[in-house]
């Protein structure tokens, strides 16, 4: 980046940030704004996150140096984009922006990230950054342990459902012949409406479906497709998907490191925080704590665990048949 801008500490230096709404997993973007003297005014309102939600506040594109209005056209090349690098399990962030004017925003304005007096939509799509971030070497074989080992594995993100769906390819819990309603339809060329759910072994839920759905919908879901995705969900709505599946009458364990994420811990048979990310709340509400925050400890703790009950088994089976003799 600073090959491209310069020096990053320079430009923090000079455009000192005055206020600032911090991401959450619900609004997915974060604000902030800087002193930034330019042709209208002193302030700059920047913003970033979720690619989607950014452009829906969008009304206008910067390209080459000149502001265009934000069409259909631009609209769909959004989406194209979009889609291959979240195709790709790349991260991908949305980027916009808006020069405040002087005559409402002059020097010296007290702003307030609880009342948000500024603008919020009506802004500048800038446009988007994509970040690999591999999961772990060692994830796939853990999945692959789980799934031998009688253990269906759900994946829970807030990412959007392309890039969800591609690194849960890459890491097993979707597997490469397993197909979802979306490929069915594509396959044979039809709308996704006339295909059968139940004929698709995988399934990607994007979390404004699983707002909407009833409690017997997300049991067919969960109870129907044996490699599941929840994409774009909330904290909150992790504890739906763990009650969904104690009423299948599993036995769920839950990983989470977040306040948010404390209700799915305390609800889950067993909950595991994460002893480096994780907060001080999700630990206190969990039953276990990875200390490397690493998916595979799970694994090996399960393998341990199973080990162990085998083996007293084998003791106590061995001790009656010796002592009824006696």
């Amino acid at each position: 980046m600073e090959i491209a801008t310069g020096n990053v500490l320079d430009y923090r230096e000079k455009n000192p940030k005055i206020c600032e709404i911090p991401f959450n997993s619900t609004n997915k973007y974060h604000v902030t704004i800087h002193e930034h003297y330019h042709a209208k005014g002193s302030y700059l309102l920047c913003m970033k996150g979720a690619p989607e939600r950014i452009l829906d506040r969008c009304t206008t594109i910067y390209i080459d140096g000149e502001e265009k209005h934000l069409d259909d056209e631009w609209r769909n090349r959004f989406n194209e984009a979009y889609m291959k690098l979240g195709g790709m399990g790349e991260r991908v962030i949305g980027l916009c922006d808006f020069e405040l004017p002087e005559d409402k925003y002059p020097k010296g304005y007290e702003f307030n990230a609880d009342d948000m007096n500024f603008p919020m939509n009506n802004l500048r799509f800038l446009g988007l950054i994509s970040m690999v971030d591999p999961p772990r070497a060692a994830v796939p074989d853990a999945v692959a342990k789980c799934r031998s080992a009688g253990i269906k594995v759900i994946m829970v993100t807030g990412d959007h459902p392309i890039t969800a769906k591609a690194i849960a390819k890459a890491v097993g819990i979707i597997s490469d012949d397993n197909e979802t309603v979306e490929d069915i339809a594509l396959r044979l060329q039809v709308p996704i409406t006339s295909v059968n759910p139940r004929d698709a072994k995988a399934a990607v839920i994007h979390g404004q479906e699983l707002k909407d759905m009833t409690d017997k919908q997300i049991d067919d879901i969960l109870r129907y497709h044996s490699e599941i995705v929840f994409a774009r969900t909330s904290p909150q709505q992790k504890l739906i998907i763990v009650e969904g599946c104690q009423r299948q009458g599993e036995i769920v364990a839950v990983t989470g490191d977040g306040v948010n994420d404390s209700p799915a811990l305390k609800k889950a048979d067993i909950g595991v925080a994460m002893g480096i990310s994780g907060s001080d709340v999700s630990k206190q509400a969990a039953d276990m704590i990875l200390l490397d925050d690493n998916f595979a400890s799970i694994v090996t703790g399960v393998e341990e665990g199973r080990l162990i009950f085998d083996n007293l088994k084998k003791s106590i089976a061995y001790t009656l048949t010796s002592n009824i003799p006696e």
